[in-house]
């Protein structure tokens, strides 16, 4: 009898004997009975053995593309991350990382951090998903929630229809998770017996499913991730060496550089294939093993007397949602030295650990230039602003409500910063700086609110007065004030998408002229760094993630004042005024107050009736040799030949753009053969009337004001939705489109242009868009993540 024979025999037996005894339980058996009492098993082969071989050849890859899509990071359905084999031996919780209603903060469950065993998981509560019991072919089978998932999966496929019921499918985010153990495996089958792995999506195919299924029935054995060569160790040897100098002024430049760059991907440009690393503390000095240092967060006391900076290997698949690739070289080492090293001040001691110095960089690195912190942070500004939108904070609505859907960001040059004047303002105006992160992770909203709107406006006030005499009479209040990358760093321009639960961030200007724009100073970004990267913890209480929402709401009108003081006094007043329609009497009195004190006029002349657009103008041209075209549209080889359907996507807007998901990725296939399919994404960017509200975002909607942004590639982590087009039906899909009226008309255009996550062809699809974003984009790509894909 086959081993597909043998699981099917067995599946039913046991079912059928579950289901006449009503429980777990059958004729006075007990899993433990039959397959003896569970206890975690080695699964790890060594490297280069042929069992490694095997599933580094053959499942993992399965494992990446139908599993791990769904299940990695902290988002993944039962904390169940796939993306390892220490994940996949780790199992399943029932417990959310993400709870916004908890009163008190979690325990973190941080794959390689909080435990380093999966017996020490065990203790934490997770359960397993490979069976833990003799290792037998039948045991392997019947007594793993993996195995039984897949075989539930191939008894009952997705029903056949094109969406799915939605009473009997939930794919929100916020949806209630069964997490069933081997234990209530009996129970699930029988109450929800569609639901087996993938979930809501169509079923892997015979031969893939056969040989997870052999993998299972043979004991799930896997193999860590691959070392790195000596070459890649020989450059981590000299970078740990750099990191670990014995000078106080060495260790306070690290301990800044460290909790900067602790959630990158660290990597040498230099390599083809790079092994990607995250900067770690550590106990132990390089050349010896790390001895990791687990804190909540990275300035959190470390409880030893030398910390040691390392770099440790990422054992993880790369998936997209959290992939921060940060390029190191020699010239990037040289930049270093140049910020931290050369410049003359003198570090006479290390700050202390205690949260109200060290989750305030404006007090904790204070001895470091203001200009070598500013300029570290802006030479590589995508990664400092991509840690809150791809870190932690960044999952969910309440999260990301604080920001629009689509605007630009701009840095003040630091070079107009550079002066004692502003590094001692900035010392002045530490103790309004606070961050709630001082108050660690359990904290009270509403008096702490109150606390920080006050310390805000004494911040504002004071940057005002500040700001009315450095700028007197608009002298330098010009376009100067703007850094343009010195002429060669692409990093001077963001642009920033927002897509309801999620967000994107990219270099350059991209789209249209947005609605709103932030300039960005050295305390603003730090700011936003220390309260949205290094200060969030996503394990937090309903206090301090409310907290550092409604804190962010003070850092995105500061930047958008920035950016209104460029432009004429009486058009600052209109452009709040349209900004925040609607706004409460609180918001209403600080916009009015605090954020409207600076009263400098502008030193720009312009001379339209638009001059939001003028300056959006001039900034591009200022711009112009630093703004990359990879997003470009009119850039695309497919673009020559049908520039009028592209266009008419750009330009969809109303009614046909509220009716769109938030993130579209399209693949067309050329008309000519040889030349390689080329990729979209569709945009849907949401008008609001302002993003003040915490909670009723649906009453501050616009959705005649909606447009969208169409790119060349992929932009986004989640895509909603798929459309699938041959070059020769772009024109009459564009039409199409065009005319949607109502939620019916959008179905009948998926009926003929999409492709859902029901469709038979959805696996083949999902391969060739990850295979050609690879190809396309080999160190930024990472695996996409299929949690938000609509039923529609």
């Amino acid at each position: 009898m086959s081993i597909k024979n043998k699981h099917r025999k067995h599946s039913l037996l046991l079912i059928l004997t579950l289901f006449f005894s009503g429980c777990a339980v059958y004729a006075g058996l007990t899993l433990d009975q039959l397959y003896g009492k569970p206890q975690p098993q080695e699964r790890l082969a060594p490297a280069d053995s042929p069992i490694a071989n095997h599933y580094l050849d053959e499942v993992k890859p399965i494992i990446e593309n139908r599993c791990v899509v769904c299940h990695a990071c902290y988002d993944a359905p039962c904390q169940l991350k796939l993306s390892s084999a220490e994940g996949i031996d780790r199992g399943a919780s029932k417990q959310k990382v993400y709870e916004g209603t908890r009163l008190l903060a979690a325990n973190t469950t941080r794959m390689f951090i909080d435990a380093q065993s999966t017996a020490e998981w065990r203790e934490k509560g997770f359960n397993p998903v490979l069976n833990e019991r003799v290792q037998s072919e039948e045991a392997n089978t019947q007594a793993g929630v993996m195995a039984r998932m897949l075989q539930l999966k191939q008894a009952h496929p997705l029903p056949d229809q094109k969406v799915l019921n939605h009473d009997e499918w939930d794919f929100s985010l916020d949806r209630d998770q069964q997490c069933p153990t081997i234990e209530e495996m009996a129970t699930y089958e029988q109450s929800y017996p569609e639901w087996g792995m993938p979930y809501g999506l169509p079923q892997i195919s015979d031969e893939e499913n056969q040989v997870l299924m052999d993998w299972l029935a043979n004991g799930g054995m896997m193999t860590a991730a691959p070392a790195p060569g000596q070459q890649t160790l020989g450059k981590v040897a000299e970078w740990e060496t750099v990191l670990n100098g014995s000078s106080l002024k060495q260790q306070l430049a690290s301990r800044y550089i460290y909790e900067h760059l602790f959630v990158s991907h660290l990597y040498f440009s230099d390599e083809r294939q790079p092994t990607f690393f995250k900067l770690v503390r550590s106990r132990t000095a390089p050349g010896t093993p790390i001895d990791l240092i687990a804190t909540r967060r990275p300035y959190d006391d470390p409880g030893v007397d030398r910390v040691y900076y390392r770099f440790q290997p990422v054992r993880e698949s790369i998936v997209d949602k959290t992939h921060m690739p940060y390029a190191l070289n020699h010239a990037k080492l040289a930049r270093l030295h140049t910020l931290f090293i050369e410049p003359d001040y003198e570090v006479t001691s290390l700050p202390s650990y205690d949260p109200e110095i060290a989750a305030n960089p404006l007090i904790a690195f204070k001895q470091i230039p203001v200009d070598s912190r500013y300029r570290f942070m802006i030479d590589n500004a995508q990664n400092t602003i991509m840690g809150f939108i791809k870190g932690p904070v960044c999952r969910g609505q309440l999260a990301l409500n604080v920001i629009n859907d689509h605007f630009w960001v701009f840095f003040v040059d630091p070079a107009m910063a550079n002066t004692p004047s502003v590094d001692e303002f900035y010392a002045s105006q530490a103790e309004n700086l606070r961050l709630p992160a001082e108050n660690e992770s359990n904290t009270l909203p509403i008096s702490n609110w109150i606390s920080y709107a006050k310390q805000q406006g004494r911040f504002l006030k004071a940057k005002n007065a500040f700001l009315n005499d450095a700028f007197e009479n608009g002298e330098h209040l010009t376009t100067d004030l703007i850094w343009d990358g010195d002429g060669y760093n692409d990093n001077a321009s963001l642009t920033v998408f927002r897509h309801f639960d999620s967000a994107t961030v990219t270099k350059g200007l991209v789209g249209d002229h947005p609605k709103t724009a932030w300039v960005i100073d050295y305390s603003l970004l730090e700011r936003i760094h220390y309260l949205l990267v290094a200060g969030f913890d996503v394990y937090g209480n309903f206090g301090h993630q409310l907290v550092t929402r409604m804190y962010m709401d003070f850092l995105r009108m500061e930047g958008e004042s920035n950016f209104l003081s460029l432009l004429p006094a009486d058009v600052r007043r209109q452009e709040l005024a349209y900004w925040y329609q609607g706004a409460g009497k609180h918001l209403s009195d600080y916009l009015q107050g605090d954020i409207n004190a600076f009263e400098q006029p502008t030193g720009i002349s312009f001379h339209t009736p638009q001059p939001k657009n003028e300056l959006f103008g001039m900034l591009q041209q200022k711009l112009q040799v630093v703004l990359p075209d990879r997003y470009d549209f009119t850039q695309s080889s497919m673009y020559a030949n049908n520039s009028q359907a592209l266009y008419q996507l750009n330009r969809l807007s109303g009614i046909q753009a509220s009716l769109l998901p938030e993130v579209t990725f399209i693949m067309v296939e050329p008309a000519q053969s040889g030349r390689q399919a080329e990729l979209f994404t569709l945009i849907r960017n949401s008008a609001h009337k302002n993003i003040s509200s915490l909670f009723d975002e649906e009453s501050n909607r616009l959705y005649e004001q909606d447009n969208v942004t169409l790119v060349r590639g992929l932009l986004g982590s989640y895509p909603r939705a798929f459309w699938y087009l041959q070059e020769a039906d772009l024109k009459d899909a564009a039409n199409q489109i065009n005319t949607i009226q109502s939620e019916e008309d959008y179905r009948q255009f998926l009926d003929r242009y999409g492709l859902r996550r029901t469709s038979p062809d959805f696996w083949s699809f999902s391969d060739k868009l990850n295979e050609l974003n690879q190809r396309m984009f080999p160190i930024e790509a990472g695996l996409l993540d299929y949690n938000r894909i609509e039923n529609r």
